[in-house]
């Protein structure tokens, strides 16, 4: 007789695990949201400036609801666009990518890249981000990085792998200054390093990966605003704890959103992101989003 309970329950739960696991990977790696937040940086009487931050899109081919959901948000009117890598998934993927942001290619933009940009994604056990210790990081197949490089640079955005520049948008001059991805070492931003120019309105840092060594120096050389993904927004959330994971030395309680960066007046912004690993499409408690940041005077 005491069996029966237990089976009971061992039932129960086995059916909430099989109901969280469809929700997941069915509904919620579909329901893309667009988050809004209010950016206190510009100089005060200012006019705001709207800036479009797309992430981790992880495009698959045949991801067409992403991709026309995606090119809608040109009816947010933004000044500027940032991408801020791993757009790709599958090495078939670059006219997707560009279906979705096609109607961006003649706002002013910049980007950077992510190790999904350049090598494709492989099965992984999902412990993996979640245990501590050290661990080797495998890639797949390679992927057209250059194909989508050249066709963001043609339409005039700005390549911010290890770069720095200005562009104009929104009526301003803005500094802007990133690197390649942190997470597979790609990045030199010794390169690139040294104080924000008087001359430029605004200035802004951008990474794939939140690494600390790369937001600390793009802090102290007096960034305002800092740009990354990566971290899909742990993914998987516990509803009232968060994200478990960031799969970098990002704090989890700023693995999505705007906070500020710890010991100085800069704001860091991190999506969570548009896709998923293709062998782990789910996502729970953590619905993909790309986010409008409505800059402001202080």
């Amino acid at each position: 007789m005491r069996k029966r309970p237990l089976i009971a329950l061992a039932a129960g739960v086995a059916a909430a695990g099989a109901a969280t696991f469809a929700y997941s990977s069915l509904i919620e790696r579909n329901l893309f949201t667009l988050r809004r937040f209010d950016v206190p940086v510009l100089e005060p009487d200012a006019e705001p400036l709207r800036i479009l931050h797309i992430s981790d899109l992880h495009m698959m081919p045949d991801q067409r609801r992403k991709q026309d959901w995606v090119a809608a948000l040109v009816g947010t009117d933004p000044d500027l666009v940032v991408v801020t890598g791993d757009n790709m998934s599958d090495p078939g993927a670059v006219p997707g990518v560009l279906r979705a942001l096609d109607p961006f290619l003649s706002v002013p933009g910049a980007f950077v890249f992510g190790s999904n940009d350049y090598r494709g994604p492989v099965w992984a056990n999902p412990l993996r981000y979640v245990l501590p210790g050290e661990r080797e990081y495998v890639q797949g197949v390679d992927l057209p990085s250059e194909d989508l490089r050249a066709a963001f640079v043609d339409a005039g955005w700005a390549d911010l792998n290890n770069a720095r520049t200005i562009v104009k948008a929104g009526g301003r001059s803005i500094e802007l200054v990133g690197v390649d991805d942190p997470h597979v070492d790609r990045d030199d931003y010794a390169s690139v390093a040294g104080a924000v120019s008087g001359g430029a309105d605004l200035h802004i840092g951008v990474t794939h990966t939140p690494a600390a060594r790369v937001l600390d120096a793009m802090a102290g050389d007096g960034f305002a605003l800092m740009l990354a993904g990566h971290t899909h927004g742990g993914q998987v959330r516990v509803p009232a704890y968060g994200a478990l994971t960031t799969n970098c030395d990002l704090p989890h309680g700023m693995a999505r959103g705007l906070h500020r960066w710890p010991g100085t007046d800069a704001w860091l912004h991190v999506s969570a992101g548009l896709g998923t690993h293709p062998t782990a499409p789910i996502r729970f408690a953590c619905r993909p989003e790309a986010s409008v940041l409505t800059l402001i005077p202080r």
